[in-house]
């Protein structure tokens, strides 16, 4: 087995590569002058198992090519299988057309990443379910719902005041199994989205009056979303908001909104690296999934089950 990693989240790869006590293997991924990508392998890979550790996130195209060509530079060394892990999956909320003469862009990556010469695909919370069956090869994707779980009765002890909300109603069936493991009730966000980037709270469903509400999604991009929901439960008599994401993009406004906003704290994983303006938040706070993923590689290289990981 051999693990190589792209610039876009290295210390996530490390900290794998440390969970699997395995060495991150010896490999150059820079630019020429004109900003093209290249890619060398300088070791010997041939026959090897390879996982290519990458997340396609800021600056996604960027990532995206590093990654289809570090797969390109494997499949002409010979490596025997090829598995691109992607803790952050680029592109996923691209899932459907939402308009005439639009795109369904998670496909279209899909297929290059195929293409490029990929076997399987490693990811963690796709936005959404059905993107693994725009892969033609194996595809597995992971749930951090355990790792936030845990770290929820570590700091939030349990309570009948605890209350699990889904910020819409698509992300219902999520928020449904944390609050299942947690034993915790059930509320949800029902907002409109007016265009991409903004939205609507329209009413609270749940009675969330007296209780601590614990916000659950797959993806914080502007964080308006978040802190209009917070605002919302709030003003529905909640006593707290927290809200814990898998993927933490941040784009924008949202280290601003968030340290402004009525949230108590927002808990993220390191799928994503992270800026110091988002590390240097007293607000933002990260979990890692580095034994998670590490696990999975684990059980992929030695042929075993993954999917016992999402019990």
């Amino acid at each position: 087995m051999k693990l190589l990693s792209g610039n876009s989240n290295r210390a996530l790869s490390q900290a794998i590569a440390d969970h699997l006590d395995a060495p991150l293997t010896k490999a150059q991924v820079k630019r020429f002058a004109d900003n093209e990508v290249f890619a060398v392998i300088e070791e010997n890979v041939r026959g090897e198992d390879v996982f290519i550790l990458q997340s396609t996130s800021y600056p996604a195209n960027d990532n995206l090519m590093e990654l289809l060509i570090m797969t390109d530079a494997l499949v002409r060394a010979s490596a025997r299988r090829i598995t691109a892990v992607m803790p952050y999956f680029g592109y996923a909320r691209q899932d459907r057309k939402t308009g005439g003469r639009t795109p369904i862009s998670a496909k279209l990556v899909a297929n290059l990443i195929t293409r490029a010469g990929a076997d399987r695909v490693l990811t963690m919370d796709l936005h959404a379910g059905q993107i693994q069956g725009f892969f033609d090869i194996p595809t597995d994707n992971l749930v951090a719902t355990p790792v936030l779980a845990q770290d929820i009765k570590e700091n939030y002890p349990r309570g009948d005041d605890l209350m699990i909300v889904s910020p819409d109603v698509g992300g219902v069936v999520r928020a449904r199994a944390l609050a299942s493991r947690l034993d915790a009730d059930l509320a949800i966000v029902d907002k409109r989205r007016p265009k991409a980037g903004e939205s609507e709270v329209m009413n609270i469903i749940g009675d969330v009056e007296g209780r601590r509400c614990i916000l659950f999604d797959d993806i914080v991009d502007s964080g308006g979303t978040l802190v209009n929901a917070a605002k919302a439960l709030i003003d529905q008599g909640a006593t707290e908001v927290s809200a814990y994401i898998s993927h933490g993009v941040l784009s924008g406004p949202a280290v601003q909104r968030i340290t402004d906003g009525p949230l108590k704290e927002l808990v993220i994983t390191n799928s994503i690296e992270q800026p110091h303006e988002v590390l240097n938040c007293k607000k933002i706070r990260a979990v890692s999934v580095a034994p998670l993923i590490g696990e999975a590689i684990r059980r992929i290289a030695n042929e075993e089950s993954v999917s016992k990981l999402f019990d």
